[in-house]
């Protein structure tokens, strides 16, 4: 029973819950990284009062660990930007730090790892330097993953504030080089936006946002907060079509950007799952009205399992694989064949490897 999306779907569904559904409403939400976000939605729809007493503890605190998170965002964002600007360059930042950051509605109770950033390749050298010289470090790597990173990867090593413990990954673009698709960088940069009342402070204009954040959802694989990831989708195209103009131009630039297929994709489950007001004009200029063929067909399997809490309440058979089967399919649209064919060899062979901090200082490279 998914009773976490019927609450999205209609928030009023809650008066009609029993004690069992209400502890099962909050362990969906809590593996869905969405209960803070559902507390703020009840408290915007004046239903808290509505809530039982320990159900609202629950939500109530992970509504508070989340504002504390964007309250440190805030500030490392600062001490970011501070360093960038010593290079002549803005802070652009994506995902969830955008969204805390612009303050966006896909904010709303929203949790996460790490902060993203975006930056010219051709500067990160520069910035990885200015960067260690103000306390980040990165993460001990073997010298295969290194090279993996530096050469094939769209963003640097994760990297770590020793002094605060923020977790920060510096993009370059958003998606691998290797990719099949090739979105343009520098217009993602060209074209971003400054955060009113933020001077110095950046992120993708509204179109790009939304397909980086489909590019995330639909091309790298991950399975863990998928239904989280698509609830910011939601929210920002609820958001960003309150402008006219906005779908014709989220379909142009998707054309432009060469990611038509995960905003497909992304628009094909935003209307399935959570009810997105999309347009039927662009559903059917992206043709997300519908599976093309039988592969599109075995994704509405996969993802039909894998857009849910990844709690055992809404596991079947399936899910398992259907998991492993998102894994190999990210690693297919990141890498080509031959990279790929070596780089899972490897991994089979050797395993996950790291080397101790000392040594990657003591490194050549």
């Amino acid at each position: 029973m998914n009773v976490l999306r019927q609450v999205l779907l209609d928030s009023h569904r809650i008066a009609a819950l029993s004690a069992v559904e209400w502890d099962l409403l909050v362990r969906q939400a809590r593996h869905a990284n969405l209960l803070g976000r559902l507390y703020r939605r009840l408290q915007a729809a004046d239903l808290l009062a509505q809530v039982p007493e320990r159900p609202l503890h629950h939500m109530e605190s992970a509504a508070v660990m989340a504002d504390r998170q964007h309250m440190l965002v805030r500030y490392e964002s600062r001490f970011l930007r501070d360093t960038l600007a010593g290079l002549g360059l803005p802070l652009i930042l994506l995902k969830g730090a955008a969204y805390v950051v612009g303050d966006l509605p896909a904010a709303s109770g929203r949790v996460f790892a790490d902060m993203d950033i975006l930056l010219p390749r051709e500067r990160l050298p520069e910035v990885e330097s200015a960067l260690i010289m103000t306390g980040w470090i990165g993460e001990p790597l073997d010298a295969y993953d290194q090279r993996y990173y530096r050469q094939w990867m769209h963003e640097l090593p994760a990297m770590r504030q020793m002094h605060r413990g923020t977790a920060l990954d510096v993009h370059h673009t958003i998606l691998p080089p290797t990719a099949r698709l090739k979105p343009d960088a520098q217009a993602l940069i060209r074209d971003s936006v400054e955060i009113p009342g933020s001077p110095g402070m950046r992120t993708l204009q509204p179109t790009d946002m939304v397909l980086h954040s489909a590019c995330h959802l639909f091309h790298d694989g991950e399975s863990e907060n998928l239904l989280r990831d698509l609830s910011d989708l939601d929210l920002l195209l609820r958001h960003f079509s309150r402008e006219p103009s906005f779908w014709p131009q989220l379909v142009a630039r998707a054309a432009a950007m060469d990611l038509q297929m995960p905003l497909r994709l992304a628009l094909r489950y935003l209307v399935q799952v959570l009810a997105c007001p999309v347009p039927g004009s662009a559903l059917q200029a992206l043709k997300a009205d519908r599976s093309h063929d039988v592969a599109e067909h075995t994704l509405d399997w996969i993802y039909s399992r894998t857009l849910r809490p990844q709690h055992s309440s809404t596991r079947d058979w399936a899910t398992p694989l259907c998991r492993k089967l998102l894994y190999i399919r990210g690693h297919w649209l990141r890498m080509p064949p031959h990279l790929l064919f070596v780089h899972l060899a490897r991994k089979a062979w050797v395993g996950p490897t790291t080397i101790s901090a000392a040594a990657l200082e003591n490194d050549p490279r």
